[in-house]
């Protein structure tokens, strides 16, 4: 008989603390409804994607306002993922790790993890009323928009093709050109 250790976000903190992962490839752990998961390394197209949204959002944020973080995790009640970007509140400390409330809009660049990033973790962040969470499906070169979380589940899903412009509620005036950031991959 085996069994499974489940883990708090109290622990796993200690654990990156005290570098238990530090030896372990790969190096990129994230820890979601108890679960210590290895993320697989970033391909160019997905480095590609996260450097052409990272520009783009210190182009269209406030920044005495805004943080940028990009992948870098938050602390999300008992869980620490890792998102690819975040805009969040600005915080008084650059050692505190923002926590779901703090969380503006949360971008996940999805080149192999599409049914994971568009299932538990949209359920992960709509539990956590993460206001706004984007998927970024290269593959399908689209983006899924999820908005209004309530009891749980994101009321409002859209998926947008790349002929479209979308913007995040916590700063309409920044426009994301869909055709500009899919052609990274050609």
């Amino acid at each position: 008989m085996s069994t499974i250790a489940k883990l708090s976000g109290n622990d796993f903190d200690r654990m990156v603390l005290q570098g238990a992962f530090v030896d372990i490839e790969p190096k990129k752990v994230e820890l979601i409804y108890g679960e210590i998961r290895f993320m697989n390394p970033a391909g160019p197209v997905h480095d590609g994607q996260i450097e052409y949204l990272t520009n783009w959002s210190y182009e269209n944020t406030a920044r005495p306002e805004v943080s940028i973080r990009v992948q870098s995790s938050i602390h999300c009640g008992d869980h620490r993922p890792e998102p690819d970007l975040v805009w969040s509140r600005r915080m008084p400390a650059k050692r505190i790790r923002p926590t779901h409330a703090d969380v503006l809009l949360l971008i996940e660049v999805s080149d192999s993890s599409t049914e994971q990033d568009l299932g538990e973790k949209a359920r992960l962040y709509a539990e956590h009323d993460i206001p706004e969470y984007w998927v970024i499906e290269v593959q399908a070169q689209q983006v899924h928009v999820h908005r209004t979380p309530t009891q749980g589940k994101y009321q409002s899903i859209q998926t947008v093709d790349k002929s479209k412009l979308i913007s995040p509620l916590c700063q309409p005036s920044a426009t994301l050109s869909l055709a500009e950031l899919f052609d990274l991959d050609s």
